[in-house]
């Protein structure tokens, strides 16, 4: 796992500051206080797959992970660890890539999906087996799994009806409830960027993207004491993903080389129609002033660096200055 940046900055809300935050602002200084309070907390942004329904040996399905962790003081006046991991989406490989990212799926609060194309879902049963099959006490608390009503939400009630017979002789052969623990929160798309999960630290927003015909198609917000990220799943370059992603920190975005793809026979183009080109995502990249941009569900799939080099220079072509990330599975950035 590559983690690019380590991106200092003052968050845009902090909602969840420490205590000694306001008592050492003025005494310390902004510089001082700047690198206690990033000692303090942490943002990562892990990409666990930036593949396509193209199979590729080295690009998983797609799939982001973000991780905020925390140090608080407990009672007795120790640091206590605060870990919240949120998986957005799971593309084929999740569980394999979550596992070279350090992360069980025992660990994660809660999984969110975009919409319901297969190649985003087909890793959710995995991931929903492997996290039951794993927690052999039954303690593991329950997993929230949040995706957009309609198809999307009809996938994840069924999902695990083809696994009914093993799981029925695995919990009868160990004495285990049959039914792995997950709670499944749908919601309406809404027109605006509209909560749709959050805890004590992170609070997760959805918004409408445009990847037509695909109905009920969603983005993400995520809102933590460092900062912003935003997830766009697979859509057009749109206003609506301007708008979920203004004032970001990281914004994770497919991409697709639209020129390339033109020059394929006419049957072969229709992907045009709903997947983001390079230069236009450079363009609203900088229109955003977003410090990162990190390119996922990559299309076509670059197989050696000088087409990755393609990608870039065509978002630059955008207009896009600031970090530019070309994404291999598993390359992060923290914040």
């Amino acid at each position: 796992m590559r983690d690019h940046a380590r991106v200092r900055c003052w968050p845009s809300k902090l909602t969840h500051r420490p205590s000694w935050f306001d008592t050492y602002r003025t005494s310390w200084g902004d510089e001082a206080l700047l690198r206690a309070y990033h000692a303090y907390v942490t943002t990562t942004v892990t990409i666990t797959g930036t593949g396509t329904p193209i199979v590729d040996p080295n690009r998983a399905g797609p799939g982001v992970l973000v991780h905020f962790e925390s140090q608080a003081n407990g009672s007795d006046g120790k640091s206590e660890p605060h870990h919240t991991r949120l998986q957005f989406d799971a593309g084929r490989n999740t569980v394999a890539r979550l596992a070279g990212a350090g992360v069980a799926t025992q660990d994660l609060d809660a999984v969110f999906l975009t919409h319901f194309h297969s190649d985003h879902l087909v890793g959710l049963q995995d991931l929903v087996l492997t996290r039951w099959i794993l927690d052999r006490d039954d303690a593991v608390p329950h997993l929230d799994i949040v995706a957009p009503n309609g198809a999307t939400n009809r996938f994840c009630h069924r999902m695990l009806e083809i696994w009914d017979d093993d799981l029925a002789v695995r919990s009868h052969h160990n004495h285990r409830d049959p039914s792995p623990r997950i709670t499944i929160e749908g919601f309406d798309c809404p027109a605006v960027p509209t909560e749709v999960w959050s805890n004590d630290h992170v609070r997760v927003l959805a918004g409408p993207v445009r990847h037509e015909p695909v109905e009920n198609a969603v983005g993400y917000r995520i809102e933590t004491p460092d900062g912003v990220v935003a997830i766009s799943g697979d859509t057009n370059v749109c206003d609506e993903m301007y708008e979920l992603s203004d004032g970001a920190t990281v914004l994770v975005h497919e991409a697709m080389r639209t020129k390339l793809i033109a020059e394929r026979p006419a049957h072969l183009q229709y992907i045009i129609d709903y997947h983001s080109d390079t230069e236009e995502l450079g363009s609203l990249a900088a229109r955003l002033g977003v410090p990162h941009l990190l390119l996922t569900h990559l299309i076509p799939p670059p197989q050696s660096p000088e087409e990755k080099a393609l990608f870039a220079s065509e978002v630059r072509a955008g207009g896009f200055g600031g970090n530019l990330i070309v994404c291999d599975d598993l390359d992060s950035v923290s914040f």
